[in-house]
């Protein structure tokens, strides 16, 4: 099908938890090749399924290496703290100050039912939570600690495009 909307800021699918993935099939495969298609026609760097209207434990982030899928995905470990800006593509125009761990370790499974464990930090740690939020219906306007403040153009570490 390719790329799709991404619903927006009140749109009731942003906030309904997703259903956990249980067949591994042609019917998740286009859901996470959608999901990669309007990720990257978006520039973003993180999608989840219910952005796109799918309610369903399903998210794609951009690693070091590629495009990470990840299905079922949960919350190991974390450790640390970092506080930064993120952006969602959900929220056009809006840059809001987020905490999130440092370091996270996510298991869940690949298109095929696979077990997957991922250790991240940093980027990818701030991608994979914000995107696993999204799964249990938060965005980042609940996590907000602080008001943004205007930059200067250009684009640091913490500053991340996400879906």
């Amino acid at each position: 099908m390719g790329a799709r909307a991404i619903k927006c800021l009140g749109a009731a699918v942003l906030r309904r938890p997703a259903r956990p993935v249980s067949q591994f099939d042609a019917t998740l495969f286009a859901l996470l090749d959608d999901l990669t298609a309007t990720m990257q026609a978006a520039e973003g760097v993180g999608l989840a399924a219910n952005q796109i209207g799918i309610l369903r434990r399903a998210i794609v982030v951009l690693g070091d290496e590629g495009v990470v899928e990840l299905v079922n995905p949960v919350l190991q470990e974390s450790s640390g703290e970092r506080v930064g800006v993120e952006r969602c593509l959900s929220l056009p125009g809006r840059r809001l100050w987020i905490r999130r761990a440092a370091r996270v370790v996510v298991t869940g499974q690949d298109r095929f039912g696979q077990s997957i464990r991922i250790e991240a930090v940093d980027r990818l740690a701030r991608c994979l939570q914000h995107e696993m939020d999204h799964l249990d219906g938060w965005l980042i306007v609940d996590r907000q600690i602080r008001p943004t403040q205007q930059r200067q153009e250009g684009r640091d570490d913490d500053d991340c495009k996400h879906a």
